[in-house]
């Protein structure tokens, strides 16, 4: 009787490459002729996981998040790994924008990627365990069909397969 081969799914973000790529921002953000004196400031909340930017108008949030963001990049972390909320307004005249950090997959959405499994009808079984989902079959090809579909989807977070066995 064959043994079953399996994977895991999981969406999980390196604080520390997130929390290198904040510093390197900030110290851009610092050195930036155009954005030296503007009071624009950079932070990590290792606790909640989630980055705040804020800055004096709209214009200069957009250019931080676009500085961090090439960190970001440069330091391999997904931008997917990020969600943006809406740009608030915070005491002093200044804007303030938050992001949180994706560690994790939501039950929604961990079901969401089971039904698409389902429905593309591989021969696979599909266990939600917490924040992942642990994939088996008997056959290595099925696993390796089943992550070449899950990297076409786009599920608005970062997809990693660990554990393939």
């Amino acid at each position: 009787m064959a043994k079953d081969q399996s994977f895991d799914v999981v969406s999980q973000t390196d604080l520390q490459e997130v929390d290198n790529a904040v510093q390197q921002a900030s110290k851009e953000v610092s050195q930036r002729y155009d954005l030296k004196d503007t009071g624009a400031r950079i932070s990590l909340d290792k606790h909640a996981p989630s980055v705040t930017v804020s800055a004096p108008s709209d214009f200069v949030v957009g250019q931080v998040k676009d500085i961090l963001n090439s960190k970001l990049v440069r330091r391999g972390v997904d931008l997917k790994a990020l969600r943006w909320g809406k740009v608030e307004s915070a005491s002093g005249g200044n804007v303030r924008v938050d992001a949180t950090i994706v560690n994790g997959i939501e039950t929604d959405l961990a079901r969401k990627i089971n039904k698409d499994i389902r429905d593309e009808k591989f021969k696979v079984k599909v266990q939600i365990e917490g924040d992942k989902l642990r994939v088996s079959s008997p056959s290595r090809d099925t696993l390796q069909e089943v992550i070449a579909f899950l990297k076409e989807r786009d599920y608005g977070i970062p997809l990693q397969f660990m554990n393939y066995r």
